[in-house]
């Protein structure tokens, strides 16, 4: 089939370079116009952008999808299906409607659960123990289209959202083209979402990385796993932010000791009380400073037991 393939960041990355070693067409890209990447700094293309100039596709940057001129030009591509993998922005009904065969959308959750911006980091911190990748219909609503494929991932206890979202990009790569096979030959079975099974992935905010203490220790670790590397959980120490890189889950030694206090000190880990349970700091970063272990920390900051790590915005 003739693919118009529409996609920005490094998760979409893998889907496309999967596209363009499949049997099927890439006739044209879409993705986010170019941005400076810093005060200053020139203009870098996004992971996407730079893959289909690589390989001589045509892209356009429309700044927004709704004009008569943004649809023309994608008409233009002639493609008989579109394929979504995080553009970035909500497709309107016109373009829904350009494509013969319409537009699917690799989406990074087990469908109905987690729709929306962030299923990747909110899986992570509501402690799932697994995920996955589903393909679906686009429809206007928000990624509640019918269902035509899925793939279930475990969830290490361990990861980081960086290292998930990996791991799905390249299943999800897989899956869409076993999918479009499917559809080139006939009809695909396309199951409609259970509307009361539906959780909602709210876009990461720089808020959502300040530690609570009083929190569990599994809800603090879950935290800082699911918003690595950005905004990175963090908390107060003599008055400066401490970014919290890595953690583990400790034996408890909370008996008296309020959340927050730091219960035990060696080479391998920073140890605080939370609300529920010891967690093990092991990879730490001081406010501008560079990211440290356990044992730099010591050595350097010179903590002491019974010392307080505390919120950033205060409770």
């Amino acid at each position: 089939m003739r693919v118009c393939f529409f996609g920005t960041p490094s998760f979409a990355a893998p889907t496309l370079a999967a596209l363009v070693a499949s049997r099927h067409n890439v006739v044209g890209v879409v993705t986010q116009p170019d941005r400076a990447s810093g005060r200053r700094q020139p203009v870098t293309f996004s992971p996407v952008q730079a893959l289909a100039l690589q390989h001589n596709i045509p892209v356009a940057q429309p700044a927004t999808l709704k004009t008569p001129e943004s649809l023309d030009a994608i008409r233009a591509f002639g493609a008989d299906i579109g394929v979504v993998a995080a553009y970035g922005k909500i497709l309107p009904q016109a373009l829904l409607d350009v494509p013969p065969r319409g537009l699917i959308n690799v989406h990074a959750s087990l469908l109905p659960r987690w729709r929306g911006a962030a299923p990747i980091h909110r899986a992570i911190q509501a402690g799932d123990t697994v995920t996955g990748v589903t393909i679906m219909r686009v429809v206007l609503a928000l990624d509640a289209g019918a269902m035509l494929s899925r793939i279930e991932i475990p969830i290490d206890a361990e990861i980081t959202s960086d290292a998930l979202e990996r791991i799905l990009a390249t299943a999800g790569a897989t899956l869409l083209v076993e999918t479009l096979d499917r559809m080139e030959l006939g009809p695909v079975e396309e199951v409609p979402q259970d509307e009361s099974r539906v959780t909602y992935a709210a876009k990461i905010q720089r808020a959502d990385g300040d530690i609570d203490w009083a929190q569990p220790a599994t809800h603090v670790h879950n935290q800082i796993r699911g918003l690595h590397p950005w905004p990175m959980a963090s908390a107060i120490f003599r008055g400066k932010r401490v970014i919290v890189r890595a953690s583990r889950l400790a034996e408890p030694e909370t008996a008296g000791r309020a959340p927050g206090t730091i219960v035990r000190i060696s080479d391998a880990a920073i140890s605080v009380a939370t609300g529920a349970g010891t967690l093990d700091l092991i990879e730490l970063q001081p406010e501008s400073r560079a990211p440290q272990s356990a044992r730099d920390f010591k050595n350097g900051v010179q903590p002491k037991v019974g010392e307080l790590f505390s919120r950033v915005t205060p409770a």
